[in-house]
């Protein structure tokens, strides 16, 4: 054996969560040093599928087959198009009638109310790059306020998710109720709070702080409703576009996958929303359609996007992440640390709430079976709150991502403002685990 035989065969030996992390910590470390993330997430994909003992060949047929997923490029074309309807909310006609709306409804404080309520709204609907719909209304809410580009990214990027652990359109919803062997209403029942308590953490540790500066000198006058109107119908085609259509896209489009039939309904809903826009003129909003769609910062945004998605595709197809939960399955380490750390990691090399919850929750349930005084409302708690955190934090989250390019914020900065938010869930999912656990409830 040669002495490259030699270190392949020990880099192979290695186990998939060291694999997983080495990878995820050179694509951090790249990209910290000069390399765009767009290519240093493809590298880092193609490292991990071969670091998983695929040969050459494989490794780039799984990088053909990523490439050739309708659901990448429908996803570049639906955030392009966000791209410029987040260009066009953020007019300065637009934006002053949405932000004298939303101040209204907290007097003095309705700046404040307005940093919740517009992300969060938004976030009703999980639409891919949602971030960037509420990004420049975020700004616009604070043009006059001297305030640090990584609070606002922060801000923006907390309260935008705020609503995942339980709103039933989140895919990560529906997969973990099809998952856990629970009702509906003792899912909701476990769930809810964490978003009570997601906003607590977001008001104590990133508003309550700057109630001053953000405080109004007098209540704003509300616009007039028909003004509004008018600025809001295509955010309400586009929402109702990707809740009403899948159904009927997949029936025109037999065989295409669940996220294709509503990426192709949200594509409907953005089409026809920018169609209205343009058909009224640029005097509605003074902004010219298009006019900054080829651009450095649209450029970046979306070879970024490219490169999480490819990233994401050469992973699954490593198999290394259900590799990890095996074998952390079959050691001596106790099951509740199991059940955090799977979902973490998932979340945190993914990105995704889907991320964690696809690949990690099967592996909980049977880690909960196996344990007679373990029930699945206390492991779900558990599990959930952890993915999400890792999700949170993962450099790769789209919409961390587009929320930092945005603002043009540094990672470092931004984790300044989020850990102790997500610290606070961690906690709260940890307690709240314990109780259930105790309580056998």
């Amino acid at each position: 054996m040669t002495g490259m035989d030699s270190i392949i065969s020990l880099l192979l030996s290695l186990s998939p969560v060291v694999r997983i992390l080495a990878v995820f910590l050179l694509i951090l470390l790249f990209n910290r040093l000069g390399l765009p993330l767009g290519v240093a997430l493809l590298a880092g994909g193609l490292g991990i599928d071969l670091w998983a003992g695929r040969t050459v060949a494989l490794v780039g047929a799984d990088l053909l087959h990523a490439l050739a997923a309708p659901e990448l490029w429908l996803l570049l074309l639906n955030i392009t198009l966000i791209l410029e309807f987040g260009y066009f909310m953020s007019s300065e006609r637009n934006s002053r009638i949405i932000l004298a709306a939303a101040r209204r409804l907290g007097g003095r404080n309705g700046r404040a109310l307005g940093l919740v309520l517009i992300p969060a709204t938004i976030g009703l609907v999980p639409m891919p790059g949602g971030a960037l719909f509420s990004a420049p209304l975020v700004g616009e809410t604070l043009r006059d306020r001297e305030l640090p580009a990584a609070w606002k990214a922060s801000v923006n990027y907390w309260f935008r998710h705020v609503l995942e652990y339980w709103w039933p359109l989140y895919p990560v919803v529906i997969v973990t109720l099809s998952i856990f062997n629970l009702s509906t209403w003792h899912f909701f029942l476990l769930q809810v709070p964490f978003t009570a308590v997601s906003i607590g953490a977001g008001w104590f540790f990133l508003l309550r702080r700057r109630l001053s500066i953000l405080r109004d000198a007098a209540a704003v006058p509300a616009p007039a409703g028909r003004e509004l109107l008018e600025v809001l119908a295509p955010i309400l085609l586009i929402v109702l576009s990707t809740l009403l259509l899948p159904g009927a896209v997949a029936r025109l489009v037999p065989g295409a996958s669940p996220t294709t039939d509503k990426l192709l309904a949200m594509l409907a809903g953005l089409a026809v929303a920018l169609l209205l826009i343009a058909r009224r003129g640029g005097s509605q909003g003074g902004h010219r359609l298009f006019s900054r769609l080829v651009t450095a910062k649209t450029a970046g945004v979306i070879f970024t996007l490219a490169g999480v998605m490819l990233f994401q595709g050469m992973l699954e197809a490593s198999a290394l992440l259900p590799a990890a939960g095996r074998q952390l399955g079959a050691s001596h380490i106790p099951v509740e640390i199991i059940i955090a750390f799977l979902p973490f990691l998932a979340g945190l090399v993914t990105g995704l709430a889907i991320g964690f919850g696809g690949p990690a929750f099967p592996l909980v349930v049977g880690l909960a079976a196996a344990d007679p005084g373990l029930g699945e409302g206390a492991a779900l708690v558990l599990a959930f709150s952890m993915g999400y955190a890792g999700m949170m934090l993962s450099p790769v989250h789209l919409c961390y991502v587009l929320t930092r390019k945005y603002f043009f914020a540094s990672l470092a900065d931004t984790y300044r403002y989020l850990v102790p938010c997500v610290l606070v869930i961690m906690a709260w999912g940890i307690g709240f685990h314990v109780f259930l656990r105790l309580t056998g409830w």
